[in-house]
């Protein structure tokens, strides 16, 4: 399939800010926010949104007031939208090989400029941007991408969509273009809402152009993709007693609760890097990042499995992990014996892979070995 056009929906995560921005709002309505029904206001044009969001949480406003309040609000924190894991990649190299990029979001045309506005050089990476107030009807009526394909004098059969909404997916499928989704919505109950795309990723990391005959990467090395590092730390907890005892294959389990903001915001997946253990030393490892669908977890949880014999558990001892390189999506297995042959295979992967540049820079990483801070009284 040759693909004309990709419009590009949610390259940037505002997650944070509208946490931030709800909080403040909702402390002086007398209210405590948090985020339940997300769900039905994902994706929708800003006026319907609020709407269902002053109705849900019973605000003493209506939702022009919400509105009134809060865009001031998100435009002053607009430089703290952080890009979506892959999207700069993804982007840069669609430009790099002249394929034609558009975004398209039922947000109005200012607040999209304005977010592209804090990261430089991207606005001119798209061909035709569309804001939902250019439209009569915004998603999930298919307007606002016709509209994209109208201007860029293209078949709409000729377009590949990627969204994060079901609003989207519902917009891009009935444009009749080819519509990729990457869930906003990642809890196992929403999975449903992203059935009628054409293929559903974690993250634009597993993004394959070539699929859609488009260009390939060229950027994967030793069989893993190099990333940005994250850090992360704590001490060692007993997880479920699987790793060991059903899978043959000990993990070393870190407490969610430690890096609450960064596990929602990481891409579920097996990723390698490097392990530093209090008083034991630095070694390789590699790990799982979600719910493991074979085993169905109720919470998205962070497994490494350090590849290296240790003659005893070390529950206790505190744990640093420098997050490289992502190998692979989270996937299903048919039976337990194949998913213990695929954590292998990832265990040889990483083993590999972290001997090499960029991968192997990261092993004396200070983090490693950097005892955390002690509280006031502790020694």
């Amino acid at each position: 399939m040759q693909v004309d056009l990709l419009p590009v929906n949610h390259v940037l995560t505002v997650e944070r800010l509208i946490d931030d921005v709800n909080s403040i709002l909702f402390a002086k309505f007398g209210k405590q926010w948090d985020s339940r029904g997300l769900a039905n206001r994902l994706g929708k044009q800003p006026l319907d949104a609020a709407r269902i969001l002053v109705k849900d949480f019973e605000l003493p406003c209506s939702a022009e007031e919400y509105l009134e309040l809060s865009t001031p609000m998100f435009r002053e924190r607009w430089s703290m939208a952080r890009r979506l894991p892959g999207a700069s990649r993804l982007v840069k190299h669609l430009h790099a090989h002249m394929i034609p990029i558009s975004l398209a979001s039922n947000s109005p045309k200012a607040n999209i400029l304005g977010k592209l506005s804090h990261q430089p050089g991207w606005k001119d990476f798209f061909k035709v941007i569309i804001g939902g107030d250019e439209v009569k009807q915004g998603k999930p009526d298919p307007e606002i991408y016709t509209t994209v394909a109208n201007q860029l004098g293209v078949e709409p059969d000729r377009c590949l969509v990627i969204e994060d909404s079901p609003t989207g997916v519902m917009a891009g499928k009935a444009a009749g273009m080819k519509v990729v989704a990457v869930p906003s919505l990642r809890k196992k109950d929403f999975r449903d809402q992203y059935k009628i795309a054409d293929l559903v990723l974690s993250s634009l990391l597993d993004f394959k152009p070539e699929t859609w005959g488009l260009p390939c990467f060229q950027d994967w090395v030793c069989n893993a993709l190099p990333i940005e590092p994250w850090y992360v730390g704590g001490p060692v907890i007993k997880g479920f007693g699987r790793g060991s005892k059903v899978l043959g294959i000990p993990t070393a389990n870190l407490p969610t609760a430690a890096f609450t903001k960064v596990l929602s915001e990481c891409v579920c997946g097996i990723y390698l890097g490097w392990a530093g253990l209090s008083n034991r030393g630095v070694f390789k490892m590699v790990m799982s990042v979600g719910w493991n669908p074979y085993f169905d977890n109720d919470e998205k949880t962070v497994e490494p499995w350090l590849l290296h014999e240790f003659p005893e558990d070390f529950y206790g001892d505190e744990l640093r992990l420098v997050v490289v390189g992502y190998i692979r999506q989270e996937a299903n297995f048919p039976s337990l014996q194949a998913l213990i042959e695929r954590i292998r295979e990832d265990g040889r992967i990483a083993e590999c892979a972290l001997d090499v540049a960029p991968y192997s820079d990261y092993q004396r990483d200070s983090f490693l070995t950097t005892p955390l801070l002690k509280k006031d009284g502790e020694v």
